[in-house]
């Protein structure tokens, strides 16, 4: 099944495609994968974050995705973040390798689910930089949306061509990238998810790390037919409904997979606070309009479970 094909994914093996599911009611999505990883005693602390396991121990990743799906997650994101090429030739892996170790995240994240949905994850340039620049979005200052976009087309490529049910499309900090993601995704013909990391400003309005208004990048995404859903993650769970209510705003369904509100110390590289998130706020998201919900950073299998409860 070649990338085109891929785009209105019908029925396959007594699975829906994810919009039709969407349409059909909220879905559950996983949590923190590299939190989970961490728990269980893995190392990902370097700039490879759990993108390093997919050399080093891929039975790693596919209990991780289990322990999530056994929790109630439909939705299996990959461990493909912070994978990149240019990120693996930094610790001496070969070009090709990369590739077949951004692919297999698909597989991997297949088996651990078993049955769902798999999520090719596609993390924000700054992720490869892992400098923390991801929460910042200022090397948009330097990468017009040309550049932006053909960093992040191979990845997309390699993901759909795995088998990726969608691409989640994440951690965007600026309507710089956004507009790269959404037209790499028109290129390419694949479902996507768009999810912006965005702050509250003083009115109570929903922004990107850079300042723009969150209503006005999601309305960028509204005729985009690739796009299954637009919304937010990697975000403090206190600023997730004013994100979702931009969201809805465009038309498409709505994504919110918030962080547990700690913050990351980009130069410790570790989390400060409690982790965890309030599964009664899941309800609230839904209620604002979300419809594809779970967590981020610091999410673990029983948070999920518990969302899973509140929300179905």
């Amino acid at each position: 099944m070649n990338t085109m094909d891929r785009k209105y994914r019908g029925m396959i093996g007594g699975m829906p495609s994810l919009a039709d599911a969407v349409a059909a009611g909220p879905v559950v999505l996983d949590g923190g994968l590299s939190t989970e990883l961490e728990s269980r005693g893995h190392d990902v602390s370097s700039a490879l974050w759990s993108a390093r396991l997919l050399r080093d121990d891929p039975a790693a990743i596919v209990a991780a995705h289990a322990a999530f799906a056994a929790a109630g997650a439909q939705v299996a994101t990959t461990a493909s973040y912070q994978a990149t090429v240019e990120g693996f030739a930094a610790v001496g892996v070969d070009a090709d390798v990369a590739r077949r170790l951004i692919a297999s995240s698909v597989a991997l994240a297949r088996e651990g689910q078993g049955t769902g949905w798999v999520a090719g994850s596609v993390g924000p340039y700054g992720a490869m930089l892992a400098d923390g620049s991801e929460y910042t979005g200022g090397y948009v200052a330097e990468m017009d949306v040309a550049a932006l976009r053909a960093f992040h087309r191979p990845r997309m490529e390699l993901l759909a061509q795995a088998g990726a049910d969608v691409l989640a499309c994440e951690t965007a900090p600026a309507a710089a990238e956004a507009e790269a993601l959404l037209l790499t995704a028109q290129e390419l013909g694949v479902p996507v998810w768009l999810s912006l990391t965005t702050v509250v400003d003083a009115a109570g309005l929903a922004r990107t790390r850079r300042g723009e208004l969150a209503a006005d990048v999601f309305a960028m995404a509204a005729d985009v037919a690739e796009v299954v859903a637009v919304g937010v993650n990697c975000t403090a769970p206190d600023a997730v409904r004013p994100a979702v209510l931009a969201a809805a705003a465009s038309g498409k369904p709505v994504v919110a997979y918030p962080n547990s509100g700690e913050a990351w110390d980009a130069t410790a590289r570790r989390w400060a606070g409690s982790p965890g998130v309030a599964a009664d706020d899941a309800v609230a998201w839904t209620t604002a309009g979300a419809r594809l919900v779970g967590g981020c950073c610091r999410v673990r299998p029983a948070d999920v479970a518990a969302i899973r409860m509140m929300i179905r």
